[in-house]
This record gives structure tokens, sequence and C-alpha cells, in this order.
């Protein structure tokens, strides 16, 4: 990547996603939202949007903003557009959880907040798509991991269709009969178009590069990947268009959910198959600590669809689909992002501060700016604290819930403090840290690199 030009906000997203998330582990030790209150209360829609647009969705956005034009070998088509997308994502994110707090009479306000927020989100989402979309149109025809990127942003646009006519329900704008009847039975389909389409199947697109270059594997590219790819697809089409036509035409939107639940079964299976195969046929035999720690959350991803198959089989899937719901929320999609965030901060610093100077000067190694074994206890404790959260929620224990979501706060508190000390260069040698020609690296944003 070295003469690639660096995404110059992606260090604000990974910042706003960062705080955001500790807001949500805090707000979860003090018992506010979900399982204290009911699973559809103002209190926990609030902060189950802080997780997914404030916490998953930002750092995903970062995430592409930077990689996407490494997927496609293109330059990103707007560097000046993340900026102002940015700060409407935000105060789209201000303004919906203001707007729970409105629905559920802790604030009072003159007038209605979901139609705001519908607005601010639409616009951010919308310049994210955009931006993203036309780098990758003018790539065609386009490698495997960017198709996954290119459902997944489909998904994306599909999450916020559903959320805009959600928010103007709720704030009173339409009473439009079949939008009504959306917004009443639509929450299954906005949740899996989210958190499956585009946050994991964004994430499975995006790990097939990303592992593969951090562990000098081969990527694959053979037909259980296009399979993967291919089912997976068709499981989304099939809950996102099948369960809309099901809701338009008042039909059992379960036949929907039932073949999305098969396909992408299947689809998770081949690309765990090639995970497994890529994990096995790398040549850095000794693994760096992001490897590893996105291995356990691609286990956690295999043990939720285990657990989600056998709640199923029991009859009590409904019962714990909150279980569902935080498993992939935390141990997978949260676990995978804090590893790989560990490794991205470190390896676009690097870039940053010494690619300038590669071949001039002696330089540090991109592990040098990371110290593994203080980081190693900090994810031990995070994914430790989950398992115990998600047994608590398992078991109907709010209070070992607390403890659990106290104990996630804290590692996360500690993974962020060392990332805090990868982007100011503290772990490097003081005689390496700054030679003649490179640039210290600013907390927020990158300098962008001449190609």
């Amino acid at each position: 990547m070295v003469g690639v030009a660096l995404s110059r906000w992606t260090m604000s997203y990974f910042a706003t996603a960062v705080i955001a998330l500790l807001a949500a582990e805090g707000l979860m030790l003090a018992g506010i939202g979900y399982p204290q209150a009911p699973i559809g209360a103002p209190a926990s829609l609030l902060l189950v949007h802080l997780i997914a647009i404030g916490w998953l969705s930002l750092l995903m956005c970062g995430a592409l903003f930077q990689f996407a034009p490494v997927l496609v070998a293109k330059p990103l088509y707007n560097n000046a557009l993340p900026l102002p997308t940015l700060g409407l994502l935000i105060a789209g994110l201000a303004a919906l959880l203001l707007a729970f707090l409105q629905l559920g009479g802790t604030i009072h306000a003159p007038f209605g907040l979901f139609p705001a927020a519908a607005v601010l989100l639409g616009a951010g989402f919308g310049l994210v798509l955009w931006n993203l979309g036309r780098t990758l149109w003018a790539a065609r025809p386009l490698p495997l991991p960017a198709r996954f990127v290119v459902v997944g942003l489909c998904c994306l646009a599909a999450t916020v269709l559903f959320g805009i006519v959600f928010a103007l329900v709720r704030g009173g704008v339409t009473a439009q009969s079949q939008l009504v009847d959306v917004a009443a039975l639509g929450l299954p389909i906005h949740v899996i178009a989210g958190l499956g389409g585009w946050l994991t199947f964004t994430a499975v697109g995006v790990s097939y590069r990303l592992l593969a270059m951090f562990m000098l594997a081969p990527e694959p590219e053979g037909r259980t990947t296009r399979g993967a790819l291919y089912f997976g697809t068709a499981a989304l089409a099939a809950i996102i268009l099948g369960g809309v036509a099901a809701i338009c035409t008042a039909t059992n939107l379960m036949w929907a959910v039932w073949a999305a639940g098969v396909l992408g079964i299947i689809g998770l299976a081949l690309y765990g198959g090639d995970i497994l195969h890529l994990y096995r046929t790398r040549k850095r035999r000794v693994i760096e600590l992001n490897s590893r720690m996105a291995g356990v959350a691609l286990a956690n991803l295999a043990a939720t669809v285990a657990l989600g198959l056998g709640l199923l089989l029991a009859g009590r899937f409904t019962d714990h689909v909150g279980v569902i719901v935080f498993l992939v929320a935390f141990a997978w999609l949260t676990g995978f992002g804090l590893a790989k965030l560990y490794k991205i901060v470190a390896f676009l610093t690097w870039l940053e501060c010494y690619g300038p100077v590669l071949g001039k000067t002696a330089t540090p190694r991109v592990q040098d700016l990371v110290t593994e074994p203080r980081a190693k206890k900090w994810f031990a404790l995070y994914f430790v604290a989950v398992w115990v959260a998600a047994a608590a929620l398992l078991f109907t224990l709010p209070w070992l819930f607390r403890l659990g979501a106290g104990a996630m706060l804290a590692a996360t508190i500690g993974i962020g403090f060392q990332l805090l000390r990868t982007r100011r260069l503290a772990n490097v040698a003081p005689a390496l840290r700054l030679p003649k020609g490179a640039r210290p690296p600013h907390l927020l944003h990158s300098s962008v690199q001449p190609s």
C-alpha cells in the first residue's frame, strides 16, 4: 500500500466510533435499556442505535473510505466528502437518540425529532453510498471481495430506507397504510438487513482481503468463495425483497425468514471453510495479535449460528432473540472490528509517518508501533466479558449482565488506550521514532500521502 493515498478523515470516524462504543457500554453498565427494559422500549432502541450507527456503522464507513479503493486499486471518488458525511451522520444520530428520549418522555421538545433524524441520516448515508458506489462503479469488473462490499452497500440502502419509514411513521409525518404496515411488521427485515447485510456481509468481504494480507496467505477466489457470495446474496434478497413483498401482499413473512435462514447458513458454512483454508495456508506461521483475535471473533460467529439453530429447534428462538443480537453485535462484529482496528491504526499510522522516507533512512516496522503483550490482556478480558454477559442474558441474570458490561467497558478503555499510544508513536524506540523527513501523525486526521 505504500504510495496509496490515505483517507484523510478515517481516523476521525474511528475515534467517534470508539467513543460511541464506550458510551453504549457505559449505558449497559448503568442498567439503561435491554435487559433491564423491554427490547422494544425507547431506552433499548436508543442503546441499539448507538451501537449500530454510532459504533459499528461509523467504524465500517471509516474503514471503507480507506480500503474500498485498495480492494479495487482505484482512488476514492471524492476525498473531500467524508468530512461533511461524518457531520451529517453524527447530527442524525444525535437527533435519533433525542427522538427516542422524547418518545420515552425523558425530554420534551415543541417539534418531532424523528423527521429531522430521518433527513440527516438519510443524507449522510446517501453520501456514503454515492462516494463508495462511484468508486466501485469506476473499477468494473470487480474482484470478489469488492462484490461482497457492493451487496453490503445495497443492504445499507435497504436498512436506511426502512429506518426512514419507521421514523416518518413514528414522527406522525405519514399515515399511508402500506408504510404503516412496513413500520409495524418490518423490524426483523430492518435488523437483518443492517446486522446481517450491511455490517456482516461487508465485513466478510473485507476480511478476505485483510486476513490474507496480514497473514501472508493466498486470497481465496475459488468456487467456495463465489458460493459464499451467491448464497449470501440470495439469502439477503430473500429476506429483504421477499419480506417486503410478503408485507405488501399480506402474506406470511416467515417463509422469507426460513428461506433466508437456509441460504444464509450455507453461505456462512462456505465462508467458514474459506477462512479455515486461509489460516492453514498462511506463510506467516506465527500470526499477530489482530489475526488471533479475529479468529476468536469468527469462532464466535460460528457459535452464534449454532446457538440460534439450537434455539430454533427447541422452539425458544423468539424468547432469546436478544441474546443472538447481542452476540452478533459484540462477540462477532465488535470483536472483529476491535481486532482489525488494532492493526489498521498501526498500519495507517506507519504509512503516514514513515512512508515518505522509506528507503532513505532507517525506519521502524509496523509491529514496532504496538506492544502486543499489553493489548492481549485487554482483548482476553473483552471476549470473556462478552461471553459472561451473553450467558447472563440467556439465563435472565440482569446483575451478572451489568457486571459483564462493566468488564467490557474496562477492556474497551484498555484497547482504546493502546490505539492512542500507537497513534502517538509512544511504543516506538526514541532513536527510531521520528527520523529526518518523517511526519508526526495527527490524532484525528491523516495527511494525504502523495502517490
